[in-house]
């Protein structure tokens, strides 16, 4: 099988998918290829940088070359092709899945991605608010006010907060403010990792906080779960939801090195 028969046959598995178990799920579906490659690399050209197997430059399923501006990103995808064993299995190739998601999808519809991550901060989960028990209350104030607060005064707007599930409408000044942040976001391999972290987190906020330098992708990792981490420490954590926690988390990195890197 060459590397076009495979791209175009799994590469699209995962693509506008941030949920990552229905990414593998819909990977499994097909049976696994045999590794038709030896030496995986990094080719510069055109002022490019080129995902190459056997010398050849891997191609998206919708056949454009596998090829972004940023050499931290093709190395990184270069080493999830090195990965494979016997076996290709696209579900643990997150990185390569985003990317051909970007080159094909995203960069056609940039402006659509853009408009979507705006409107997701008109519900953000960070403004929705717990009432009680106070012990929640007070990691929600003590994690999400702080990193608000440093948002709002970078991009010059104040949001909404609400208690519960009561839609809380927020001003069309902070939305703006958002969209005027999310349309400096220049490429569309960022753009990618933008939208996939602001699913996978639930929140634009943690995404534009994580964009601008604000926090890290630990601590913005650790505020996106900060209601199921208080869960599991009160309930614990079963087997299965452990288990797609850690498949969420290898996305999220993916998303996050597109976001900062990409």
């Amino acid at each position: 099988m060459s590397t076009d028969d495979f791209l175009a046959r799994f590469g699209a598995a995962g693509q506008h998918q941030p949920d990552p178990v229905a990414a593998a799920q819909q990977a499994m579906r097909n049976p696994l290829p045999k590794r038709f490659y030896e030496k995986v690399g990094v080719l510069e050209r055109d002022g490019l940088f080129h995902v190459a197997l056997d010398g050849r430059t891997a191609r998206t399923p919708a056949r454009k070359h596998l090829a972004i501006a940023s050499r931290p990103v093709a190395e990184a995808m270069a080493a999830e092709w090195d990965a494979q064993t016997a076996e290709i299995d696209p579900s643990r190739m997150p990185l390569t899945r985003l990317v051909n998601s970007a080159l094909d999808g995203v960069a056609d519809q940039h402006e659509a991605v853009r408009a979507e991550i705006v409107r997701y901060a008109g519900s953000d989960a960070l403004c929705y608010r717990a009432s009680e028990p106070e012990a929640l209350v007070e990691r929600q104030d003590a994690v999400w006010n702080p990193l608000i607060a440093a948002l709002e005064e970078r991009i010059g707007g104040r949001f909404v907060m609400a208690q519960g599930v009561i839609f809380a409408q927020q001003p069309q000044t902070v939305l703006d403010a958002v969209a005027k942040r999310v349309a400096a976001i220049p490429s569309p391999v960022a753009l990618a990792g933008a939208h996939n972290v602001m699913t996978l987190t639930g929140s634009t906020i943690v995404m534009l906080a994580l964009a601008e330098g604000l926090i890290d992708a630990e601590a913005a990792w650790a505020a996106a779960h900060l209601d199921e981490d208080y869960q599991i420490g009160i309930w614990g954590q079963d087997e299965e939801a452990a288990e797609r926690r850690v498949l969420r988390r290898k996305e999220y990195d993916a998303a996050v090195l597109l976001l900062v890197k990409g």
